[in-house]
């Protein structure tokens, strides 16, 4: 037997505790993780086609239903991100053939773009500036001209800020003989989405927003409408792995019976079902009020702090009972844009509110990147206590950036 000599040593970092701070996550995600979610991660682990994980996917499966607002039976979890959903969604229903139309309003219509554009799909684009949203017209204009298989719109597009209207749209792409396909990764569980009677074909989201659950099981469902279109394929999907038939098998989507695929990620669809379970409990409804509740706080203490919101008008609050004055549809609940003082850097505010008051907030991303910085506040984290905590490191945050400049 040849000698064996060991060239690399064990990394000295390895043979340390694992070491993770405790802070208050209030960028666009992910979010803080309730104790019950993190709790679930801690289950044993167990064979992926055993009886009881199998429950639980059925579980799961009735709560993405529960939270889409859907009774597709195409409805599950990828193994993946939101961004691994995104995928999954648009190589399963566009081929080379088809044409695609996205709505570009910030960077999540670029990635769709990019990724349909990947898939050898015709790509148009549909540009509104970031800050604002696509209307019916917008919508029809871009249907006629371009004639797509898809259209893909973000619902909650959190590098803006901006909360996309859904009402009458699925009907106006049916009557076109288009398929709707929306991102709803910023927004499931913090504003109304409700997938059959706004009749979206395809919708997906992700765990680590208001769901609260670490990312790695994207929850997608698909109408009978998009499921006909994949049987309908003049070739087979170019990923085995996020082939949907084929996942639909694995999740019992088809039928009791039920076909091996992959191994699932098993503590995350625990997690998943967790955050899953605490929504049901609340209700989408009341969810959705304090989530927007607590938006419309955030926005009226920004603007007495002398900032400005990126979302023109969307957020502005008047001099009324804050109960009954709800910001329209364009504002995100759950991601609000703020945009940078011009005496300050972004940089410096974001440093100062995580150096000083260990709390997590982001500057832009894509065409917002500079020009604003973004707080969310999602699931666990929607609070009031949290909205007075983040004001008062943005106000301590504005003064040291005033201070620093004298």
């Amino acid at each position: 037997m040849a000698a064996t000599q060991l060239r690399v040593a064990p990394p000295p970092r390895l043979l340390q505790p694992l070491a993770v701070p405790q802070r208050l996550l209030l960028g666009p995600g992910p979010s803080n993780a309730p104790p019950r979610v993190l709790a679930a991660a801690s289950h044993q682990l167990l064979g992926h086609m055993h009886p009881e994980i199998l429950q639980v996917m059925d579980e799961i499966k009735a709560g993405i239903q529960y939270a889409f607002q859907t009774r597709n039976a195409l409805s599950l979890a990828v193994s993946g991100t939101g961004h691994c959903a995104m995928e999954a969604a648009l190589l399963n229903v566009a081929e080379p053939s088809d044409s695609v139309l996205v709505g570009l309003n910030g960077i999540w219509g670029e990635r769709a773009a990019n990724v349909a554009a990947r898939l050898g799909a015709t790509v148009h684009e549909l540009r509104k500036p970031p800050g604002e949203y696509f209307t019916l017209r917008d919508i029809e204009e871009g249907l006629v001209r371009h004639k797509p298989t898809v259209l893909f719109l973000t619902h909650g597009e959190s590098s803006t800020g901006v909360l996309q209207p859904l009402e009458g749209l699925g009907e106006l792409c049916h009557r076109h003989g288009c398929l709707l396909l929306v991102d709803s990764v910023a927004s499931l569980g913090g504003a109304p989405i409700l997938m059959d009677q706004q009749e979206i074909d395809i919708l997906y989201s992700s765990p680590q927003k208001v769901l609260g659950a670490p990312p790695g099981s994207a929850p997608i469902s698909f109408s009978e409408r998009a499921r006909e279109k994949m049987l309908r394929r003049k070739t087979k999907p170019p990923s085995f792995y996020l082939d949907m038939l084929c996942l639909g098998s694995y999740w019992g989507c088809e039928g009791p019976s039920r076909m091996y695929h992959h191994t699932a990620p098993i503590q995350s669809l625990y997690c998943l079902r967790e955050g899953l379970a605490m929504l049901a409990e609340q209700g989408l409804e009341k969810s959705w009020v304090r989530h927007r509740a607590n938006c419309i706080s955030l926005c009226q203490g920004l603007q007495e702090l002398g900032l400005e919101l990126f979302v023109k008008e969307e957020k502005k609050i008047p001099n009324s009972t804050h109960s009954k004055t709800l910001s329209p549809p364009e504002g995100l609940p759950t991601v609000t844009t703020v945009k940078v003082p011009e005496d300050c850097d972004w940089k410096e505010i974001v440093t100062y509110v995580m150096d000083k008051h260990n709390i997590e907030i982001t500057g832009g991303l894509g065409p917002t990147a500079g020009k604003v910085f973004r707080i969310g506040l999602m699931g666990y984290n929607s609070t009031a206590a949290n909205v007075d905590r983040v004001l008062q490191a943005l106000r301590d945050a504005l003064q040291h950036c005033h201070r620093s400049k004298l």
